[in-house]
């Protein structure tokens, strides 16, 4: 089966610093999802916090998206795994649908591999907040 062609994605620069700080220190066995992430940071247009579209999913943002193939709709945070802390409405960047989501803009679908390598298809509907739309750069 062939996929569609990825959307292109946008990101901040201080997302894309912070985020290959944290996969350096992480060994390939310990993230199965670690190349696919990376592959997405260098395809990226990557931008400056400031300069960052009020549409696309940064860091911090909070995203009402949906999974095409179970139809099901979530709105959860997308943060770094120290900020996880057990919230149920907050999903790590290293989880396969937080990989996914970063650097979409609203509308845009991904194919992603999601848990146990069945692929999901990830479409975000609204960002309800995004740091940098609220001014908040250096989060």
């Amino acid at each position: 089966m062939a996929l569609a062609r990825s959307p292109s994605i946008t990101l901040s620069s201080l997302d894309v610093d912070r985020i290959e700080a944290l996969m350096a220190g992480i060994p390939a066995s310990a993230f199965a999802g670690k190349a696919a992430l990376q592959a997405e940071l260098d395809r990226a247009e990557v931008l400056a916090p400031a300069d960052m579209p009020p549409d696309v999913v940064t860091m911090n943002s909070t995203v009402e998206f949906s999974i095409r193939e179970t139809g099901k709709t979530f709105c959860l945070s997308l943060v770094y795994p120290r900020d996880i802390d057990g919230s149920a409405d907050r999903v790590s960047i290293f989880a396969p649908v937080g990989s996914a989501l970063l650097g979409l803009s609203v509308g845009d679908e991904l194919s992603w591999p999601g848990p146990g390598g069945q692929p999901m298809t990830v479409q975000v509907q609204q960002i309800v907040y995004q740091p940098e739309r609220a001014g908040d750069l250096h989060r």
